[in-house]
C-alpha cells in the first residue's frame, strides 16, 4: 500500500489526518510505517495483502490484552491490508533489569492457565500458519502440531533434506523419554525474541508480534535464549517466581528449541539446517 494510501485509510479510520508518515523496518508480511497524527497521536501501521496474516495479528494482540497484563500495543484496527497499533516509545536495550521486568511480566503471564493445550484459533509465528488444535496431551500437541508440523512445512518448501525429515519423526516418537506434562497449559507469547521485546529505561515497554498458544512455559523460555534474548538476570528473577524443572537447561532447552529452528528452516533453510542437524545428533538420531 503506498504512503498516500496509507494515510487515506487512517484518516478514515481516526477521524484525524496523518501528519507525517515514515517507513520502519522488521516486516515480515509487508511495510511497516510509523504515523505521526495531527491530533499529535503516534500510530503504527503494518500494510498487507490478501492472506497476509495481519487480522490474525491483530486478533491476537487483543486477546493477549483481554486476557493478561502483559503490555502490547493498542488496536485500533485489524484487517489483513492494514492493522494499525499505538506507538510505544523505546530507549535502551535489555539490560539486566529490564530483563528482571521481563521475568516477572512472563512469570505472570505463565501463571494464566487454559482448559486444553493449544488455541480457540490457529496462529501466526513469522508470517507462517501455526496450528493449535485443542490437545488434551502436550507431549502430543508438541510432537504433532509443533515438529512434525514446522518439519513437514520444511520439507515441503524443499528446505529441509528428507533424512532430517526421518530423523525428525524418530525423535518425535521418543519425546516421552524427556518431557513430562506440565501441570497446566500455560497462556505464551510464543515468539520471544530480541525483536519482539521493547525497553524503555530498564523497563519493558510493550512486546510484540505474538504468536499466541496455551502451552508448557519451558518452550517459550527455551526460545528466549536461543538468540540471547534473555541471560542470567532473566532466569534468576523467574525461577524465584516459578522454579525451573530439573533437566531444562541440560537437555529440553535444545529439545524444545528445535522447533523454533524449523521455523526459520522452513523462512530461510541455509545454516539453520545445521543448528537443526547438530540437536539431532545430541537427542541419538
Amino acid at each position: 500500500m503506498a504512503p498516500a494510501d496509507v494515510k487515506i485509510r487512517i484518516a478514515e479510520i481516526t477521524g484525524c489526518d496523518a501528519s507525517h508518515i515514515a517507513a520502519m523496518g522488521g516486516g515480515c508480511v509487508g511495510e511497516v510505517w510509523k504515523i505521526g497524527l495531527s491530533d499529535g497521536r503516534t500510530l503504527v501501521a503494518k500494510t498487507g495483502a490478501a492472506g497476509s496474516g495481519l487480522a490474525l495479528e491483530g486478533t491476537m494482540l487483543r486477546r493477549l490484552a483481554e486476557l493478561s497484563r502483559l503490555p502490547v500495543p493498542k488496536v485500533l484496527h485489524a484487517d489483513d491490508g492494514l492493522l494499525l497499533m499505538t506507538f510505544i516509545e523505546t530507549a535502551g536495550g535489555l539490560t539486566a533489569a529490564a530483563q528482571r521486568h521481563a521475568a516477572e511480566l512472563l512469570a505472570d503471564l505463565h501463571g494464566l492457565h487454559g482448559n486444553a493445550f493449544g488455541f480457540e484459533c490457529d496462529t501466526l509465528i513469522g508470517g507462517l500458519h501455526q496450528p493449535n488444535p485443542s490437545t488434551a496431551s502436550w507431549c502430543a500437541f508438541f510432537r504433532d502440531h509443533r515438529l512434525l508440523y514446522m518439519a513437514g512445512e520444511a520439507l515441503n518448501a524443499g528446505h529441509l533434506p528428507s533424512r532430517h525429515m526421518h530423523r525428525v519423526e524418530a525423535l518425535a516418537g521418543r519425546l516421552d523419554r524427556w518431557i513430562e506434562e506440565p501441570e497446566h497449559p500455560a497462556l505464551l507469547h510464543g515468539d520471544m525474541w530480541t525483536g519482539n521485546v521493547l525497553c524503555r529505561d530498564g523497563r519493558i515497554a510493550g512486546f510484540i508480534d505474538p504468536a499466541i498458544y496455551y502451552g508448557d512455559p519451558e518452550i517459550e523460555l527455551a526460545f528466549s535464549t536461543l538468540f540471547g534474548t534473555f541471560g542470567e538476570p532473566f532466569f534468576e528473577r523467574y525461577s524465584g517466581l516459578r522454579p525451573l524443572q530439573p533437566g531444562f537447561f541440560e537437555e529440553r532447552r535444545d529439545l524444545y528449541n528445535l522447533y523454533p529452528l524449523l521455523v526459520h528452516v522452513r523462512l530461510f533453510g541455509g545454516s539453520y539446517v545445521g543448528a537443526v542437524d547438530s540437536i539431532l545428533t545430541r537427542f541419538g538420531v
